[in-house]
């Protein structure tokens, strides 16, 4: 039987010489997903990129637990779940599941949220499920919109930010637009949400897309005048967008996140002209000759890659090395302030 992941020696030395020691004994992953591909009902990729399909077909609560034991040995790590991609005709399935796994393994989960859905929908939902707010996606924005012109406010409408506001929820945000986290109408809307909507517990995912250089722009000058906005740095492995996020925003306000089962990737992140590529062996992951995301590797170049999960750690760590990151700091972006949000929430129930 295939493991879930085939940890290699480089990735074992990785791990015992850089990572172990660097990470603290008890983490909270605040970003990843779960999902079985039975309850999929024609979810199409047609807004987002396409190579994360190509690392997990489905992803069941059981591997996944499983993948952590694999990577992190000798660490306890609790996940906050939620499905993969939805849409309204498989969105109910799929979160019936993470609930089910959320109940079943004592951990926290999202509700992933259908924008057409009305706030009572969503409070029914949520509370039924037990989540601790939403989770939601551009993918989900109404099909008439151009992908470069979906803003925030056309995947997560006003009045199921007033119910998460009203009720101090948290709503996972991926943010759209071509520029990222740069984009002036994200950081408008951004801004927006903190001052009409205090009470929402925004997680701001994957540094905001900020995967290159070229992504940031001004955006971390206009957001460290947040004061409650938290962000996770899932998926990223740029550890220069890192230095920037803590020096505006401080390590309270910075949670750990994989987007795991992505994370399983055998791979090293470039950025070329301000686009990010994942180098990755040639043939692991079929044909990706038409993904200008992806590029293969062959030989020496191939052997040296490491999984996406240990990349965007090693880059984490060169980041608070620089910025001289105490061992309390990395406690709390690995731990605490996830497990304080999480129990602020649900105190709040």
């Amino acid at each position: 039987m295939k493991p879930i992941v085939d940890i290699n020696d480089l990735d074992r030395r990785i791990y015992e010489e850089k990572l172990r020691d660097f990470l603290p004994e008890r983490m909270i992953d605040i970003h990843s997903h779960v999902w079985l591909d039975r309850l999929k009902k024609n979810v199409k990729r047609d807004r987002v990129v396409s190579w994360p399909s190509l690392v997990a077909k489905e992803n069941p609560i059981e591997d996944h637990l499983e993948c952590y034991k694999l990577l992190f040995a000798g660490k306890q790590v609790t996940p906050m779940i939620f499905p993969g991609l939805v849409n309204a005709d498989s969105a109910d399935g799929l979160n019936d599941y993470v609930s089910r796994c959320a109940g079943q393994h004592g951990l926290p989960a999202l509700l992933f949220s259908v924008p057409q859905w009305s706030a009572q929908e969503v409070e029914r939902k949520v509370l039924q499920g037990g989540f601790l707010g939403i989770k939601v996606y551009l993918n989900l924005a109404p099909a008439y919109l151009p992908r470069r012109e979906i803003r925030i406010f056309d995947f997560l409408p006003h009045h199921q930010l007033e119910l998460l506001h009203e009720k101090g929820w948290i709503v996972m945000l991926h943010i759209p637009r071509d520029d990222r986290l740069r984009d002036p109408v994200n950081l408008a809307q951004i801004l927006e949400i903190e001052r009409r909507y205090p009470g929402v517990r925004v997680i701001l995912a994957h540094v905001g897309r900020a995967y290159c250089n070229e992504d940031v722009g001004n955006a971390f000058e206009v957001l460290k005048g947040t004061e409650r906005l938290v962000v996770d740095f899932s998926a990223n492995t740029n550890a220069r967008v890192f230095e920037q996020l803590i020096r505006a925003l401080g390590c309270k306000r910075i949670l750990f996140g994989s987007d795991l089962p992505i994370l399983r990737m055998r791979m090293r992140r470039i950025c070329e002209k301000g686009i990010y590529i994942n180098l990755v062996p040639k043939g692991l992951y079929g044909d990706v000759s038409g993904d200008p995301n992806m590029r293969e590797v062959a030989g020496d170049e191939a052997e040296k890659l490491t999984l996406f999960m240990y990349e965007e750690l090693l880059a984490f760590k060169q980041a608070a090395e620089r910025m001289g990151l105490s061992a309390e700091d990395l406690e709390d972006v690995f731990y605490s302030n996830s497990a304080a949000l999480i129990e602020e929430v649900r105190k709040g129930r």
